[in-house]
């Protein structure tokens, strides 16, 4: 079958194309009787884009299924080396013959590799559809496939060196503990509070599976000088979490809460008695004022952590506004006053 490659957007005199622009062009796969095909699945011939060889992969009856199938496929997977991959982003198209508008186009990308070395849809197109001679799809018992390709690079994040990049290393997830990450990185990057962690008490004796403390100090110090990533294998062990615990999602602000107090237990006694109150605990009053008597309450109120709420507020200080706005309680809601009885209040 007649076939041609062409850049995907072919440059008009004088414009010069980026080096950065990855690598495209549009094959164009011509298949005379059509219809009179008499096998499962058909390839185009090889094209290269990018440095790489590529073909289109059809059944022209469908892949078990009553539509057409189309796939990019790797024309040489068998015989490239061991843990190669490449990532595309492409299109394939059908081209009507009659009404260019009307051709069918699919967009897809990939990352290619041994085990999924072709790519594509499965239900390109309905059968019925393609072989009517009327639509324009089939002329002269012509069919016209294009596949415009653009080759990218892959962002290799194995040899992606954080320590180099940054100054940091991450921490791995075990699967569902992202948020725990998120939440010991933030504290990590407290310096008061990494030292007070560094100067908790923990003897030799001490197994990192078995103490909070010890486990916090060996996690911090690895985030502070390992090259790689930092496991919480031991943290979440010294939780009294198993590996089942570890892959449920728990909820951050608990976790924040239950470390809170567990290391300020273990810090009683300690050189660094008090830590956590002097470095989280906040305060804020809560006022009461009726509107039909002359009566008015305060009360001041101890926090480690504000829980604000988000929706419709453009950024955190809207949300603080939110949290500290006038409240009118009615109905069921009044108040009992002292020696007034129920009265409605502002708060």
């Amino acid at each position: 079958s007649p076939s041609s490659v062409a850049p995907a957007e072919p440059a008009t005199t004088g414009d010069a194309q980026s080096v950065d622009d990855p690598p495209s062009a549009r094959f164009t796969w011509t298949i005379d009787n059509f219809s009179r095909l008499n096998t499962k699945k058909l390839y185009s011939d090889v094209f290269v884009v990018g440095g790489y060889r590529w073909r289109i992969l059809i059944f022209p009856k469908g892949n078990n299924v009553d539509h057409l199938s189309m796939y990019l496929d790797v024309a040489d997977s068998g015989t490239l080396p061991y843990g190669w991959s490449r990532y595309a982003q492409f299109s394939l198209t059908v081209v009507n013959q009659l009404q260019q508008k009307c051709s069918i186009r699919k967009e897809t990308q990939h990352q290619f590799n041994a085990r999924e070395s072709d790519w594509g849809f499965t239900s390109f197109m309905l059968l019925g559809e393609l072989y009517d001679p009327g639509r324009g799809y089939l002329v002269n018992d012509i069919c016209i496939v294009e596949a415009d390709v653009a080759v990218r690079k892959i962002m290799d994040y194995w040899s992606h060196d954080s320590k180099k990049e940054t100054g940091y290393v991450g921490l791995k997830n075990q699967g569902a503990t992202c948020y725990m990450n998120s939440l010991l990185q933030t504290l990590y990057h407290i310096p008061y509070f990494r030292k007070a962690v560094y100067h908790m008490p923990t003897t030799e004796n001490d197994m990192p599976s078995g103490s909070i403390p010890l486990a916090l100090q060996s996690l911090f110090y690895k985030l502070q000088y390992s090259d790689t990533s930092v496991a919480t294998k031991e943290l979440t062990k010294s939780f009294g979490w198993d590996t089942y615990d570890s892959f449920m999602q728990h909820d951050v602000q608990e976790l924040n809460r239950v470390l809170s107090e567990k290391l300020e237990d273990k810090m009683k006694g300690t050189v660094v008695e008090g830590t956590i109150q002097q470095l989280f605990e906040g305060h804020h009053m809560n006022y009461i004022e009726c509107i039909n008597v002359d009566y008015k309450s305060t009360r001041k109120e101890s926090f480690y952590d504000l829980q604000l709420d988000v929706k419709g507020c453009r950024d955190v200080y809207a949300s603080f506004d939110k949290y500290v706005e006038v409240e009118s309680l009615e109905g069921d809601n009044k108040y009992h006053a002292e020696q007034h009885g129920l009265q409605v209040r502002f708060i």
